[in-house]
């Protein structure tokens, strides 16, 4: 069996620890595709009572959600530690800016430290999950998915984006050949992460994907911008060392290949996916087979 693009966990923890301080000053397209996911909202008529934010970081989506729906209890969940104590802090400022505009609504979310693998809550306690980019931390989205499925209240939605396997296609090409180490972590097809909704209990998956596209001045640009958001290569097939310098520059040269109008090129595929836990259904038993199981 091939571990090279298992997720190391620690590391991942480890990762956003140490991008919490200036992970919102980097962190735009996580923004972005968070604005994207409750335009979304708009067209679902849904009211829950308890809401789950499944690998919250900083609480952009948290204090977003919490104002949505002023009625609801908002638990973020998040790995790291320190992308709690962010989320604190921003939630005090937002609530006197919320004051000064008149509007007081919005509530306090509650933090959980846990990883989406293995929630740390009880069953069917949550009327809507909400994950914004963090499945692709996830090495069994299987499991997660039965876990979701799990904490999920009957007629309860998830709704989910993350990332599809062209993201950082060029920074996976500009590494290919020259060495055997992992430099990107793996990503899931939209198809299968259907397929994987369908097979856990839920009801028909909504599916749709888009590409986003950054652009750099240089490839140092894209690693710092990787770095500074704690979404660097976590696999356990990466190099455990520094990267050579001989390596490190013929990576460079691959990838200034792909330079296009004077900037080099950072593709993101973006999965968007909802889909209900199926309200649960009375079996209403004929009286002949009643009579044939021994009822009558």
């Amino acid at each position: 069996m091939n571990y090279d693009h298992i997720i190391d966990k620690r590391q991942v923890r480890n990762a956003f620890e140490r991008a919490a301080p200036g992970y919102d000053q980097t962190a735009a397209l996580q923004r972005e595709v968070c604005e994207r996911m409750l335009s979304r909202l708009d067209y679902i008529k849904h009211t829950p009572a308890v809401i789950l934010d499944a690998g919250s970081g900083t609480g952009y989506g948290t204090r977003k959600l919490a104002t949505r729906y002023a009625n609801a209890k908002v638990l973020a969940i998040d790995i790291a530690p320190a992308m709690h104590v962010r989320a604190r802090g921003a939630i005090s400022w937002w609530r006197q800016f919320l004051a000064v505009l008149g509007n007081q609504t919005g509530n306090r979310p509650g933090y959980v430290i846990g990883d989406i693998e293995q929630l740390p809550l009880k069953d069917s306690c949550a009327g809507l999950i909400w994950s914004n980019l963090a499945l692709q931390w996830c090495n069994d989205l299987n499991h997660t998915f039965a876990e979701v499925h799990r904490v999920l209240q009957a007629g309860g939605l998830f709704m989910f984006s993350t990332f599809g396997p062209d993201t950082l296609k060029e920074l996976r090409q500009a590494f290919r050949g020259i060495d055997e180490y992992s430099h990107v972590n793996r990503f899931f097809d939209m198809h299968d992460i259907g397929d994987m909704l369908v097979h856990n209990g839920f009801g028909t998956p909504v599916m749709d994907m888009e590409y986003i596209t950054l652009t750099y001045d240089d490839v140092v640009g894209v690693m710092r911008d990787l770095k500074a958001i704690g979404a660097h290569n976590a696999t356990q097939g990466r190099r455990r060392g520094l990267t050579g310098k001989t390596t490190w520059q013929q990576a460079i040269n691959h990838y200034e290949t792909l330079r296009v109008e004077g900037k080099l090129p950072a593709t993101f595929e973006v999965v968007y996916g909802h889909a209900w836990k199926p309200q649960q259904q009375k079996t209403v038993l004929t009286p002949e087979t009643r009579r044939k199981i021994g009822l009558a």
